[in-house]
């Protein structure tokens, strides 16, 4: 969908400043829709008088009145008082022909008020509300109250003193007006209290008449409303009222006058029961600080489990059992190592890289020896993996870096190159391990060898990660694709490619 600066710039003469006012605009109207029980649209003029519907908004207190947008639409109703209100600079009512159907009758006709949207004295937009009047209901009290509202408001808009100048501040999360209304006078006494405010005030233990109190005489946390009035824009704050209740309060300043001349007369005040949220945010905190403690507890008693394989080791004197209790040993510290990450992260996964890091580091610890320097690189992400899924995928890197270095790199071979490329389309993880050593033998057959490492790294793949894996010389293409250069005097080295279906939700 074309933005409103785009409409804006392509349909009329408006700059920079102008746009921004609108945006402003636009992104405050949604307390405005709800306080109108109308459908809010915004009108440019272009140069020959047309007028260009710029952005909509919808009540959430009242049935719309339109079920289809009519942004970028040039508007066919209404021109006429709209350019009077543009013209004169006051608001003008009127009645339109409807020429498309409205949402829940037959009606014809609607009423609309084209109120002029003016910045620095000149009007650069219009405001319509539009509305149906259907026979055979009166307004109530909190319609009539809220109308009231809305015209301060139209007024702010022709003076030019809404929205406020500024940065727009995040309004997405602000209490909405069926959350709660209280209007304010300038000593911030309550003039009139919504039903849903009112019920707010009860679950605090207000039980008095708010009306004619001042909110400090009440109880109350006046604060968003003192600081609206003195900074005359709007102030967001949540707060504790009492020891079991959070309320988020949203104060918008009424202000009279324009300009610099314009004086603060008093304000809305929308609040909203946030205590149920704020108490699964906690049990959330809670939870994920719990989960990361048992990562940080398995990870120090892995670490202990490794040191007494250690100390094990050093009295055994058959070389296979010291070589055996080693390999041990590296695979514990592997599976720590990924708790060790897994404790730093909120949620229930982590990004695969910062694993595979880590196990390149163990590696160059590790595997390598002064009469073959083997170098390790990783290109790509591999985006997120979920927690149990991220152990068994550091058992086989681990297994395949070892493998590598041990089967493409003998002692004595000079040492060489080993890169991990790491890559995710959305639904598969693929994982490469490339290496410019000795090689295996052309047909070589995974499936058939009987070794341990392997046979661990075939059994994760197959069963935990349901995923597959091959195995094949290198080409001259794989060592190119990863800036590996191929020794002419030996074979090109070795591939191997891991693809893990639907790691990523």
């Amino acid at each position: 969908m074309t933005s409103l600066a785009d409409l804006a710039r392509t349909h009329s003469s408006l700059d920079k400043e102008d746009i921004d006012h609108l945006n402003r605009l636009t992104a405050e109207w949604a307390f405005l829709a709800d306080l109108s029980f109308g459908d809010l649209l915004l009108h440019v003029r272009s140069d020959d008088g047309s007028w260009m519907i710029v952005d909509q908004v919808r009540p959430a207190t009242n049935q719309t009145m339109y079920a289809i947008d009519f942004i970028g639409v040039w508007a066919t109703q209404a021109n006429e008082l709209m350019t009077r209100a543009a013209e004169s600079g006051v608001r003008t009512e009127g009645e339109i022909s409807l020429n498309v159907p409205v949402v829940g009758g037959d009606e014809t006709s609607a009423r609309v008020v084209a109120i002029p949207v003016c910045r620095d004295g000149r009007t650069i937009a219009v405001l319509t509300k539009e509305w149906v009047v259907r026979a055979g209901r009166n307004l109530g009290e909190l319609e009539r109250n809220y109308s009231l509202i809305f015209e301060q408001f139209a007024h702010m808009i022709e003076t030019g003193t809404f929205p406020f100048p500024g940065r727009v501040a995040d309004s997405s999360a602000a209490p909405r007006v069926g959350d709660g209304v209280m209007m304010l006078d300038l000593d911030a006494a309550v003039t009139y209290v919504s039903p849903n405010a009112n019920s707010a005030l009860h679950r605090v233990g207000i039980q008095a008449n708010p009306v004619g109190m001042r909110l400090a005489e009440l109880g109350f946390h006046d604060g968003p409303a003192r600081q609206a009035f003195e900074r005359r824009e709007p102030v967001v704050e949540e707060f504790e009222q009492g020891t079991e209740v959070t309320l988020l309060a949203r104060c918008v300043p009424l202000l009279r006058g324009s300009g610099d001349d314009a004086v603060v007369v008093g304000g809305l005040l929308l609040i909203r029961d946030v205590t149920e949220l704020r108490k699964r945010d906690r049990l959330l905190l809670s939870k994920d600080a719990t989960i990361r403690e048992i990562h940080h507890r398995v990870k120090n008693n892995l670490q202990t489990i490794s040191s007494l394989l250690r100390l094990q080791a050093r009295r055994l004197e058959s070389e296979e059992a010291k070589a055996a209790v080693g390999e041990s040993v590296r695979r514990i510290r592997t599976i720590a190592l990924v708790h060790e990450s897994l404790s730093r992260e909120p949620g229930d996964d982590i990004a695969f890289v910062e694993i595979v890091r880590p196990l390149l580091r163990l590696a160059e610890e590790g595997l390598q020896s002064p009469d073959r320097p083997v170098r390790f690189s990783v290109t790509g992400s591999g985006g997120r993996v979920p927690a149990n899924a991220a152990s068994p995928l550091s058992v086989v890197m681990t297994e395949l870096l070892q493998n590598a270095v041990d089967h493409g790199f003998p002692e004595g071979s000079g040492g060489g190159d080993v890169a991990v490329v790491l890559s995710h389309d959305g639904s598969t993880l693929a994982l490469r391990v490339v290496d410019n050593g000795r090689g295996v033998e052309p047909g070589f057959d995974l499936d058939a060898q009987t070794g341990l490492g392997l046979s661990i790294v075939r059994t994760l793949v197959t069963t935990e990660l349901n995923g597959t894996i091959t195995m094949k010389p290198a080409t001259l293409e794989d060592l190119s694709g990863v800036s590996l250069e191929a020794d002419s005097g030996r074979p090109r080295g070795t591939v191997v490619e891991l693809r893990v279906p639907t790691l990523e939700d």
